[in-house]
């Protein structure tokens, strides 16, 4: 640790190539991969895929970072990375889809919003209802997929609150203790939080709580999704900031308080199922946020669990485009204090930010969920020790076998993509190699 304070450096990507007609990118940093359009009629497949060239810049309270330095930073701990990238990396070549050329318009990893929304006023409630009886030791255990912890259908009462973790856990929220930030997953500091006022300056401590004038992210249980964000008063350089705000009473307040449940589910259909020997975890990344992979999923032998798939049209929205989930899975039996953090101290080179496979999830506005596994290159060549295959009312085929990835046509080097209609399910399953 170098000091409570890290400064969020972002890092900007400047695309240099137009990309495709329906090509997508996946939103988050360094493994950033999207799934194109597809579609099968007639025995035609029609693929697009997109291999966008970039570059890389690093911004620092509006001045650029030498990328050297930059990279250095953040390795040791000076520099937080608060996400703000564009695609810079090429996507794995889509399985074959039953869609028809109608509604086939890709995966929506990074997709341009065909219509604005504005946000209702923000409104307080005049009495908060009465917290469900949980305890922050109950939140803390592995959520049960068929038993959501108590709390998370009840609104919040946004402005009534203290400041504490156990505030939100009463309403859903889990902790993720090891963090070092007393449950929550990104605390993000920048002056006052000013509706439709971009904000610059951020920083993040790595240590501590929630205090005043802190934006305050947390986890959900699996199947669920943060809902609270400022969507007027993102990073001025793009950077994504989420969570409630802990207000200069020592209050919270909901930042999107149309949405008055601070865990609400995904579009559903996803699921991991776990026939391995012991435990793996997949661990999403903390977005809006600082992108972190913090949020667990902790998957037991013999267990299947919901894996959040978010609805494009109502889910955090970057620079007018939508985004989805990118997921982490790290190796077996890997504790998930080392899994789901950006650097594990027992795995450097294999687990958290280093893991070395990438499941990415999201429906799109047609209401297609396209699933894609793809290597977490080229952070790493860490290689999977146990298999994956994605199953169920899928389109063609994607699976991890023995360190290789394989889709409709064989070997794909670079992962593959399948797609579900709406009302489907698909397992993805891991299996001993």
């Amino acid at each position: 640790m170098k000091g409570i304070v890290r400064t969020a450096v972002a890092a900007v990507v400047a695309v240099a190539t137009v990309a495709q007609a329906h090509g997508h990118g996946h939103r988050h940093r360094h493994v950033k991969h999207g799934v194109s359009g597809v579609e099968k009629r007639d025995g035609t497949v029609v693929v697009t895929e997109v291999v966008p060239a970039v570059e890389t810049k690093y911004v620092l309270e509006g001045q650029e970072v030498d990328a050297e330095e930059a990279k250095k930073g953040i390795e040791d701990g000076f520099y937080l990375v608060m996400g703000t990238s564009t695609p810079s990396f090429s996507a794995p070549p889509p399985a074959v889809s039953t869609v028809s050329a109608s509604t086939a318009k890709g995966a929506q990893f990074f997709e341009q919003k065909t219509s604005s929304s504005t946000s209702a006023e923000p409104t307080t409630s005049s009495a908060p209802p009465t917290p469900p009886t949980t305890s922050s030791s109950s939140a803390a255990a592995t959520p049960s997929p068929a038993a959501p912890p108590a709390g998370i259908d009840v609104d919040f009462p946004s402005g009534e609150l203290s400041c504490d973790f156990e505030s939100v856990a009463a309403y859903g929220a889990i902790p993720v203790d090891w963090e070092g930030t007393d449950g929550w997953t990104t605390l993000a500091q920048f002056g006052d939080l000013i509706p439709g006022v971009k904000v610059n300056n951020i920083h993040s401590p790595t240590s501590g709580g929630c205090g005043e004038k802190t934006l305050c992210s947390y986890a959900c249980p699996p199947g669920y999704q943060k809902s609270q964000w400022p969507e007027t008063s993102q990073g001025v350089t793009g950077q994504s900031v989420g969570g409630v705000w802990c207000n200069e009473k020592g209050k919270l307040e909901l930042t999107r308080p149309e949405h008055p449940k601070i865990c609400e589910p995904g579009a559903g259909g996803v699921y991991v199922q776990n026939k391995l020997s012991g435990v793996s975890c997949v661990c999403r990344t903390d977005y809006p946020g600082n992108e972190g992979m913090a949020i667990p999923l902790v998957t037991q032998p013999g267990g299947k669990y919901p894996l959040t798939n978010p609805n494009s049209l109502t889910y955090y929205q970057w620079d007018g485009k939508y985004t989805t989930a990118q997921y982490y899975v790290n190796n077996l039996n890997v504790a998930v204090e080392q899994a789901c953090t950006w650097t594990s101290s027992q795995f450097p080179t294999s687990a958290g930010n280093w893991a070395p496979t990438n499941i990415g999830v999201g429906q799109n506005a047609e209401g297609i969920t396209f699933i894609s596994l793809f290597p977490n290159k080229p952070t790493t060549t860490a290689l999977l020790d146990f298999n994956i295959e994605i199953t169920g009312d899928i389109s063609g085929k994607c699976a991890l076998k023995g360190g290789q990835y394989y889709g409709e046509n064989g070997v794909m080097p670079d992962g593959c993509t399948v797609g579900l209609q709406s009302g489907k399910t698909a397992i993805i399953v891991f299996s001993d190699a």
